[in-house]
This record gives structure tokens, C-alpha cells and sequence, in this order.
């Protein structure tokens, strides 16, 4: 129970940081409006570092489907713990995605009248241009890359068999993923984790906002592109070391 409510905080908190940088960045009247990508991506590096750092203790700080599966492939985490840690990561997202939408509520209510995309945007990934093989590929090879360093970065344990990101992991954790997000996030958004793209886009497909357009028809390839990177990973790192 301890390691299933470390994942819960943990991805609350990624998406209370991350996609509170999101909101701040494009949300009407916000006072960080149209301060960049550079402000977006150091504010997920930042969110991923904080939460990493909290949770690590407690759960091993996956905080991502992607991550969990690629530990499980490699056989350094029990696959009987990974719907537990599956579940509590979507939680943990939806809750995280909620509580931005109360805290900027005003700015949204402002937002969405006129640009109900944007609003999308702060809460899940979408392509820059629509393209369903490249767009799965951007996604699959970030999450290559972000799972294939976690495998190296990981060494301690939870319990017998769980891989865990110590807290001291969190900043290269971080950097890793601020690397991602300059180099690779500028044709999907980098989700990267589909527990935060699922968990914030259903968020979003229940808040009363106006002009609301939740795209569900993209919403398998944040799910399916980090699944598949992950696995690729996990079996560069069982072949390669």
C-alpha cells in the first residue's frame, strides 16, 4: 500500500507541476503567457525532478506506465505489481490534471470561449501536424530514450524485486527528460508516459468547458507509442547491458 499511494502522489504531483507550467504558459490572463517552450520544457524537468524526489523512497518513483513496463520486461520489477502501479499512476494524473483545472478555473472559464485547443493542450498531447505513423514514432522513440536511461539510472530496490529510481536519481531523471522535451517534444508534446496523457485527457473530457474538443481519436498513440519504445528499451537493455 505504501508503494501504491507513493505512485499516486507521485504522478499528482508530476501533473500538478507539469501541467501547471502548461497552463501558465497558454492559458488567457495567466502571467506566464507565450513565455515559451523553453518555460514548458524546464517546467516538466522541474515537475519530473520534485516528484521523483518524493516518491522515490516510497514506490520507486516510476510515475509512468512506460517506465514500470520497461522494469517489468527486463525482469527487474514484478509484473504481478504492475496493474497496481498502472492504476494509481492514471489516478494519480486525473487528480494532478483536476487540480490545475480548479487552481486556473478562471483562466480556462476566459479560454476556452475562444480557443478551446489550447485548453486541450494544457491537459494532454497532441501532434503539431497530424501524421499517425510519425506521430506514433516521435512518441516511441522519446519514450526509447527516456526508458532506456531510467534502466541504467535505476539500481535500488523495493521490496525483493522492484526497481527503484533513488532519490538522488531524480536529476538525471530530470535532465533526461528536459532533454527529451528540447530535442523530441516539438512534434507531439512528448507525453512520453501515457498515464499523462489518459488521466488528463479523460479530466478533460469531464469539466464543463465551453467549446470543449477532447480528440479522443488521438488519444491511443501517447498510449501505444511509449508502450512500444519502452518494450524496445527494456530489450536494448537485456541484449546490449
Amino acid at each position: 500500500m505504501t508503494a501504491l499511494l507513493g505512485e499516486l502522489i507521485g504522478t499528482a504531483i508530476l501533473m500538478i507541476l507539469g501541467n501547471g507550467v502548461n497552463a501558465n504558459v497558454s492559458l488567457n490572463k495567466a502571467y506566464g503567457k507565450d513565455s515559451g517552450w523553453i518555460v514548458i520544457t524546464f517546467g516538466w524537468a522541474m515537475a519530473v525532478f520534485i516528484a521523483v524526489f518524493i516518491t522515490a523512497a516510497a514506490s520507486g518513483a516510476h510515475l509512468n506506465p512506460a517506465v514500470t513496463i520497461g522494469l517489468a520486461v527486463t525482469g527487474d520489477f514484478s509484473w504481478a505489481q504492475v496493474p497496481g502501479y498502472l492504476g494509481m499512476q492514471v489516478l494519480g494524473a486525473m487528480i494532478g490534471a483536476f487540480l490545475i483545472y480548479l487552481t486556473y478555473y478562471d483562466h480556462y472559464d476566459d479560454t476556452s470561449a475562444t480557443d478551446p485547443d489550447t485548453v486541450r493542450g494544457t491537459f494532454c498531447t497532441g501532434p503539431a501536424i497530424p501524421h499517425t505513423f510519425r506521430n506514433v514514432l516521435s512518441e516511441v522513440v522519446g519514450t526509447f530514450v527516456l526508458v532506456y536511461a531510467v534502466l541504467h539510472i535505476a539500481g535500488a530496490t523495493v521490496g525483493s524485486q522492484s526497481a527503484s529510481l533513488g532519490a538522488l536519481d531524480a536529476l538525471p531523471v530530470a535532465f533526461v527528460v528536459l532533454g527529451i522535451g528540447m530535442s523530441l517534444g516539438g512534434t507531439t508534446g512528448y507525453a512520453i508516459n501515457p498515464a499523462r496523457d489518459f488521466g488528463p485527457r479523460l479530466v478533460h473530457s469531464l469539466v464543463p468547458l465551453k467549446n470543449k474538443k477532447t480528440d479522443w481519436g488521438y488519444a491511443w498513440i501517447p498510449i501505444v507509442g511509449p508502450v512500444i519504445g519502452a518494450v524496445i528499451a527494456a530489450g536494448a537493455k537485456l541484449l546490449l547491458g
